[in-house]
């Protein structure tokens, strides 16, 4: 805590109020003494109105957003929230509507769930979409969970294995493992893509599927992903495809077109929904026909009458969320993708890769690329800046924030030693760009000239840099005014 803004806790004094209740319009009524706290009722504090929106405006002030700085967080596309998409999720047909209200007094909603459905199958070349998963790590879980159904509806009990590249995303690893399949960890080549030889090494009757981020987590695009669909399918498996990337190739590539038989969607980042803060995002699913009937439900589709309905797959693996997905999250979507049209999204992909090849031609001098390789949405350089010494990755990246800039994904992936991984993706013009290239030379002159900037780093910011090791072993998770009084001294000496 910083020694110049005490604590709200620290401004309470008995009396204080910061609510008026109105008069009771109902009989009182004594609840059940189980029900009531025995202790603790003394620790909260008694403030005033102002007092508590200061508080917590204050700490909002700390954030950094999309609304508020450029955000460049490779592998996890964070871009500009269009307002005109916050405005339509506020409708009250739709901020309003109640989930247990039936079919019949919600078609508006069942008809923008339908649209949306159509339109992500349509942009991904699946013939079923499934909105239930409630966030990207939760449709992998999905995922995963189909294709063990639909080999066990086979008869195929024996493929206990995912395959999942030695660059994925660490959710990969662990939605196979938490679904009771063993993970083979599958090798990228010097390219920076998966090693053929070392995939037809571990194909075998015990793989249920591989699990492949394309554009993968270097920012490269697989080019032979024909040729890996092809033989993981040889194989009997099938084809997972992780959509956290898919902002780099809307309306050029279809997954289902190039040998994926099921991806989920981050409508939280590709389709521009609030992203952070621990939700709500939306990990929707398509898939193929053949595995369409193990979709999680309901489902929407469309009566011969033209009405709307919700409904189950005969197969389902059940519910992934209670009701009906983050209809919220669904909604803003839905805008997106009618407000941009099929041409406005093959752009926005477009735009996304010039933009971190821009980056990526501009800074390579100064920061080596992890592959030397015309990149995608998002380029990976290494924070090896000659003639640094002792300057690191995150030395840079705590740097940035001096200079009003949020960091880029800084040791992902970890197959590339000091990675910097920055994702301008494509709402972010050419003079913010400048910016934040003619700031990364700054720091790389600063690295070899006054490296205790950078081992300082950061000095303008609300909170200093924080002892990271310390913040992970011994966590502070609720107020303790001794404690926070040692910090500050700790600070002050």
């Amino acid at each position: 805590m910083d020694t110049y803004d005490p604590h709200i806790y620290e401004f309470s004094a008995p009396g204080k109020q910061g609510v008026n209740l109105p008069r009771l319009d109902v009989p009182e009524a004594e609840l059940p003494a189980a029900l009531l706290r025995q202790d603790g009722m003394n620790d909260f504090p008694e403030l005033t109105e102002p007092e508590v929106i200061r508080h917590f405006t204050r700490i909002s002030q700390r954030n950094a957003s999309p609304d508020t700085c450029f955000y460049p967080l490779g592998s996890c596309t964070v871009k500009y929230n269009p307002k005109l998409h916050e405005e339509a999720a506020r409708y009250a047909g739709f901020a309003a509507a109640h989930p247990l209200q039936g079919d019949a007094l919600s078609q508006g909603a069942l008809r923008l769930m339908y649209e949306l459905q159509q339109d992500l199958g349509e942009i991904s070349g699946f013939d079923a979409v499934s909105l239930q998963p409630a966030a990207g790590a939760q449709g992998e879980f999905t995922g995963i969970l189909v294709f063990r159904a639909y080999h066990c509806h086979r008869g195929d009990h024996e493929r206990t294995e995912v395959l999942v590249p030695d660059s994925a995303h660490g959710t990969n690893p662990a939605t196979a493992a938490m679904t009771g399949l063993k993970v083979v960890e599958v090798k990228s080549d010097a390219r920076g893509n998966v090693d053929l030889e070392d995939l037809r090494s571990k194909l075998s009757p015990r793989i249920a599927g591989m699990m492949l981020t394309n554009p993968n987590t270097v920012g490269l695009f697989e080019d032979q992903i024909v040729e890996i669909c092809e033989l993981v399918h040889s194989a009997g498996g099938l084809m997972y495809g992780d959509g956290a990337n898919f902002n780099a190739i809307l309306g050029i590539a279809k997954p289902g077109e190039l040998g994926f038989d099921f991806m989920h969607y981050n409508l939280h980042k590709t389709f521009t929904t609030p992203h952070g803060g621990g939700g709500p995002g939306s990990g929707a699913v398509g898939c193929t026909a053949a595995l369409a009937p193990f979709l999680p439900g309901p489902l929407v589709r469309q009566g011969a009458d033209g009405r709307y309905a919700f409904f189950t797959p005969e197969k389902s693996i059940g519910r992934m969320k209670a009701f009906h997905g983050n209809f919220g999250m669904l909604v803003r979507a839905w805008a997106y993708i009618r407000s941009m049209g099929a041409t406005g999204l093959r752009e926005v992909s477009e735009v996304a890769v010039l933009n971190a090849n821009y980056i990526r031609a501009r800074l390579k001098d100064l920061y080596p690329q992890a592959v030397d390789r015309i990149c995608m949405h998002e380029t990976v350089l290494k924070g090896q800046i000659a003639g640094a010494q002792g300057v690191r990755t995150l030395d840079i990246a705590k740097r940035l924030i001096d200079y009003g800039f949020h960091p880029p994904t800084v040791y992902f992936p970890l197959i590339v030693p000091e990675a910097l991984m920055i994702e301008p993706t494509e709402t972010e013009s050419k003079r913010t760009l400048d910016d934040f290239i003619d700031t990364m030379r700054t720091i790389a002159r600063e690295a070899v000239e006054h490296p205790d900037l950078l081992h300082q780093a950061p000095t303008k910011a609300p909170v200093r840099r924080l002892d990271e090791v310390r913040a992970a072993r011994q966590p502070i998770l609720r107020y303790n005014a001794e404690a926070f009084a040692k910090l500050r001294a700790e600070r002050a000496s």
